[in-house]
């Protein structure tokens, strides 16, 4: 039962990680694409990708993670191939939420460089590794 439990908050957790590294570059896309002297509407975009990153991001992805290895841990589930090329994509991932952070500091300084174009091609980059991460937990093939 505890196991079920766990595996319920895994998903939630997962969700609203995936909710704000999807919509994160949205923000940057219309945030980059400002005209300069538009400060009334650049310090909201800032406003707002701290907030997704501090309070939303960051605690899904941590509780992402331990809910995860508690998973893997209780089931067994470890030694898996399916399992250790879902944590290669799930650290892969992680090293995309690590340089969205970086980009919120970015604009939180006003040192971006990169248009929107850029952003809306990073937007991709979380839904494909979803992607495939949800069919390696669903079907668990033997690889």
């Amino acid at each position: 039962m505890l196991y079920d439990w766990i595996k319920a908050f895994h998903v939630i957790a997962l969700i609203a990680w995936m909710a704000a590294m999807l919509y994160l570059p949205r923000l940057f896309v219309y945030h980059a694409g400002l005209p300069p002297g538009s400060d009334v509407q650049s310090a909201t975009f800032k406003v707002m990708e701290r907030r997704l990153l501090k309070a939303i991001m960051t605690p899904a992805m941590i509780a992402t993670w331990i809910l995860g290895l508690t998973l893997a841990w209780m089931s067994g589930y470890y030694a898996s191939p399916w399992l250790q090329a879902k944590f290669v994509l799930v650290l892969a991932m992680s090293g995309m939420h690590g340089f969205l952070a970086r980009a919120v500091k970015d604009f939180a300084a006003d040192r971006n460089t990169r248009q929107p174009t850029f952003y809306r091609v990073v937007n991709e980059v979380p839904t494909l590794l979803m992607i495939v991460i949800v069919i390696l937990a669903v079907v668990k093939p033997g690889l």
